[in-house]
């Protein structure tokens, strides 16, 4: 007999947590300052290049607009190669309350300020509302 599970509402994807050794990685990076740790984050990006978290900070820092728009938008691309191999079918939760699906809706949240301070304006609200969709209860800035 097959087991059958009569869930309520839409899937819920969550993220498989980093490996230990790449979070302690970045935290060590995050305690540097100015040039060094943009340094330091940068490594860990090219230690792990699927760090969803790694690319967020990366974003963060960037120098510019410009920088910020790239390094979050290879952070949101990445996330839904990760969410897909994870079972995400293009619908469904990936909510803010799971640690390990930080990185990627900090990217996308970052890509949407991005989009907006580039004039991006379209793809500032598609990403908006991605954001809304995949977990309705996080909090979203301008």
């Amino acid at each position: 007999m097959s087991n059958v599970n009569m869930s309520r509402g839409l899937p819920e994807t969550v993220l498989p947590p980093a490996p230990t050794d790449l979070e302690q990685q970045l935290q060590s990076a995050l305690a540097m300052d100015g040039e060094e740790r943009r340094s330091a984050i940068g490594d860990v990006v090219r230690r792990s290049p699927t760090y969803l978290a790694a690319w967020a900070e990366l974003g963060d820092i960037g120098r510019d607009d410009i920088e910020r728009y790239a390094a979050y938008r290879v952070g949101y691309h990445r996330g839904l190669d990760q969410l897909r191999q994870n079972g995400w079918r293009g619908s469904g939760f990936v909510r803010w309350s799971q640690p390990s699906n930080r990185g990627f809706l900090r990217s996308l949240d970052g890509l949407r300020r991005a989009a907006a301070a580039i004039g991006e304006l379209d793809e500032a609200d598609r990403c908006r509302t991605f954001l809304s969709q995949l977990d309705p209860e996080m909090p979203v800035g301008d």
